[in-house]
């Protein structure tokens, strides 16, 4: 599956390289390599689960400058959506002893920077996202499940650029990750660091 989503990462690189070398780099803006964090809340709102925790990514990949405010480019990440205990309706108690749910995983594909001023910039993400995780099913007598599986991932952010190099940020991500009657699908809202190179 890893090897997939680099094979899937690398082509799209070369898509995008392909596609760019035609157009004039007309200013430093905001292309190049970069790598970024996001800390934030991860919220599971599906089946036995309705709660939030903490939990991360980091992200890396290259942007090609459109023009001195665009900038479309590749990425590749790995993020943990944390641990979500599921809760007894009746009694606001475990459901069973090993109740948590568990999603992290692997992410490949595009992302946009786009700035309406000078400093201020809106940012959009997707792709495939190979994912692992475990959870309790959807059922009247729920069993908790290991799975993995790739399905996708997109979001959205607003943020502001220190310089062409330091940005801060604030995102909406959804993962996508849902098989066998075990939604695991997670929300997160998160403040992201970026450094471009």
């Amino acid at each position: 599956m890893k090897k997939t989503l680099l094979a899937i990462a690398l082509a799209s690189a070369g898509l995008f390289a392909a596609t760019a070398a035609s157009a004039q780099d007309m200013s430093a803006g905001n292309g190049g390599w970069f790598i970024n964090g996001n800390v934030g809340q991860a919220s599971l709102d599906h089946g036995p689960y309705n709660d939030d925790t903490t939990g991360y990514a980091i992200n890396g990949g290259y942007r090609w400058a459109l023009n001195p405010s665009a900038a479309l480019g590749v990425e590749v990440g790995y993020n943990d959506l944390g641990n979500i205990h599921a809760k007894n309706i009746f009694r606001s108690g475990p459901v069973v002893q090993d109740d948590k749910s568990q999603l992290h995983g692997w992410t490949a594909g595009v992302n946009g920077h786009f700035n309406f001023t000078p400093n201020w910039y809106v940012s959009a993400r997707g792709g495939l996202y190979s994912w692992r995780g475990h959870g309790l099913s959807n059922d009247v007598n729920p069993i908790r499940k290991g799975l993995d599986d790739t399905s996708w991932y997109a979001g959205a952010g607003v943020g502001y650029d220190f310089s062409n190099n330091v940005s801060l940020g604030i995102n909406y991500d959804h993962y996508d990750a849902s098989k066998q009657r075990v939604n695991l699908s997670t929300n997160m809202v998160s403040v992201s660091a970026e450094y471009r190179f």
